[in-house]
């Protein structure tokens, strides 16, 4: 009985101290609004739009893994200091002590181009571009830009032309964008043949496929750092396992040795797919569900057939 006399009064203090807490958290609201004024709306206003193209821009590049990992580090921070945990309390807070050194360090390219926008004078054209919504990807714009890349990696494997094709996902990738020239066109056979031909200016580089529409050329992608990988495989292969690894992006590889076309997708290289299989892929990551299981695997086999 003692024991339970005891838990029946933790948990009456437990809830006192709760809705005394509650109640001090709304006095103090209360408190604030009595002195609210447009001075502080023009403030609030302020740093929410700062903090709004704060987001845009780092959400255009890579950037938007780091903040993640912080706001984990944020849960680590909160649930050592709740256990706690002497030793990890100090490490956290010594780190967030030095939590702009470290945003700095870690953002420096992301400052650095809006400082250096803001200078040329763009910032005008910059944070239009940042208000300006994302495109949403239409199917049928869709179906038309897959069947334009399948049908140019096929000639160009028949044909023994290099290519490196990145489809961008949640994952943006304006750093790897800005490494190259924007084209941002309607994707065509042709279109896509020409930037890969080896004359081509922009041949070396990856093309970007943004939503629906090619939009970068002549990129340059990051190089994996597996060391455990074939000697067999180029440089268009181990930048397309490394741009695959640091993001949720989707790469194709047509070899200029021997003609195969490889796919890259989180880390992992899966080398000699047909262009049949490579369709299957992009309908499967870019198109809706409309038809049934059994017409799709009779359009697959077709394709191999007619490939």
């Amino acid at each position: 009985m003692p024991i339970l006399d005891l838990t029946i009064e933790f948990k009456f203090r437990y809830f006192k101290n709760l809705i005394n807490s509650i109640i001090d958290f709304f006095l103090q609201v209360k408190g604030l609004f009595r002195t609210f004024g447009v001075i502080d709306v023009i403030d609030i206003a302020f740093v929410a739009i700062l903090i709004y193209l704060v987001v845009r821009v780092i959400r255009e590049t890579r950037a938007m893994q780091l903040i993640k990992g912080l706001i984990v580090l944020v849960f680590v921070y909160f649930a050592v200091t709740f256990f706690g945990m002497g030793a990890s309390s100090y490490i956290m807070r010594m780190i967030f002590s030095n939590i702009l050194i470290i945003l700095v360090i870690l953002f420096g390219p992301e400052i650095r181009k809006i400082l250096e926008q803001m200078g040329k004078g763009t910032a005008r054209n910059f944070v239009k571009s940042l208000f300006n919504s994302g495109v949403a990807i239409d199917v049928a714009e869709m179906k038309t830009t897959i069947d334009a890349v399948c049908k140019a990696c096929a000639e160009m494997s028949d044909d023994k032309i290099g290519a490196l094709i990145v489809f961008e996902n949640d994952t943006l990738l304006g750093d790897i964008i800005a490494s190259g020239t924007v084209v941002d066109a309607t994707p065509s056979k042709e279109l896509i043949g020409n930037i890969f031909y080896p004359k081509s200016p922009l041949h070396d580089g990856a093309m970007v496929i943004k939503g629906s529409s090619v939009y970068a050329a002549g990129c340059i992608l990051p190089l994996t750092k597996n060391d455990e990988l074939s000697s067999s495989l180029g440089t268009r292969h181990r930048a397309a396992l490394g741009i695959s690894e640091q993001s949720d992006a989707v790469v194709f590889v047509v070899s200029e040795e021997t003609g195969d076309i490889s796919y890259a997708s989180n880390g992992t290289l899966r080398r000699q797919i047909s262009t049949g299989d490579m369709r299957d892929i992009l309908t499967e990551l870019y198109i809706p569900d409309e038809i049934s299981s059994d017409d799709r695997l009779i359009s697959r086999l077709a394709r191999r057939f007619t490939k």
